[in-house]
């Protein structure tokens, strides 16, 4: 009776030892597909990925405090860049993951499309409203829109028509709800959503829109690298690619 407790106890513990909990802090635009993939990682390893979401930024500041973070995913190359300076991350565990794309988006599903070049007037197509954007100084999406603005020379003249949010996830709740009749979104997020694209910036007008993954330097688990590889199958890919991510090489 004893042998068989003891080999009882002791496949419990192999089994405990299997399994591990990683976290992932990850881009909030990135929620929906990310979730779904954690649970297809889960059913193929038996491993658990607890996500937090949030703006890259404030996610980046977070591990640079030391939260314990196994895995990092931004929406943006810069945060990778101010973690990799201060060797925060496994720069051999870096991978740009997605591209995006930046629209102008309408709380009204049929709102006419908006051509965006110079002679654009948001304040007119705004109405005495507000143009919801993501923190403009330090969230991505609230960056590569200033700069798609200002590339098009229309920040100087709508900046101060501008009601900053402070993710994306934040900023399409604010056109969603009606509070503010456009906003500026990545493509992702208003996919299936109720409301209008009425354009797409010009890739020209911003920097590339890249999603890197690395392992945070101070995670001792294994199972961090692992996620990031399960991110690269062909199973994963589809959710990003359905979710209207670009799926980079």
């Amino acid at each position: 009776m004893r042998h068989y407790i003891l080999a009882g106890l002791l496949a419990l513990s192999a089994t405990a030892t299997q399994a591990a909990d990683i976290t992932v802090f990850a881009a909030a635009s990135l929620k929906g597909p990310l979730d779904q993939v954690a649970e297809a990682w889960k059913a193929a390893s038996g491993n658990t990925a607890t996500i937090s979401y949030g703006g890259s930024s404030a996610l980046a500041k977070q591990i640079q405090e030391a939260a314990p973070a196994d895995v990092f995913v931004s929406a943006a190359e810069n945060w990778m860049d101010k973690l990799a300076e201060g060797k925060l991350i496994k720069d051999d565990t870096r991978h740009d993951f997605f591209g995006n794309t930046l629209v102008l988006i309408a709380h009204d599903p049929k709102a006419a499309p908006v051509t965006l070049d110079d002679k654009t007037d948001l304040n007119a197509l705004l109405a005495g409203g507000k143009l919801a954007m993501a923190l403009v100084d330090s969230v991505p999406a609230g960056q590569y829109g200033k700069e798609a603005l200002t590339s098009l020379g229309l920040w100087d003249k709508v900046s101060a028509n501008v009601a900053q949010a402070e993710d994306v996830k934040a900023t399409l709740k604010l056109v969603t709800s009606g509070e503010a009749p456009y906003g500026i979104v990545y493509a992702t997020d208003a996919k299936g959503k109720d409301v209008a694209t009425v354009a797409t910036f010009p890739e020209t007008s911003h920097k590339p829109i890249l999603y890197p993954g690395a392992v945070v330097a101070s995670s001792t688990k294994p199972e961090a690298a692992a996620f990031l590889d399960f991110l690269k199958t062909p199973e994963a890919a589809k959710v990003f690619a359905d979710a209207g991510f670009q799926v980079l090489p």
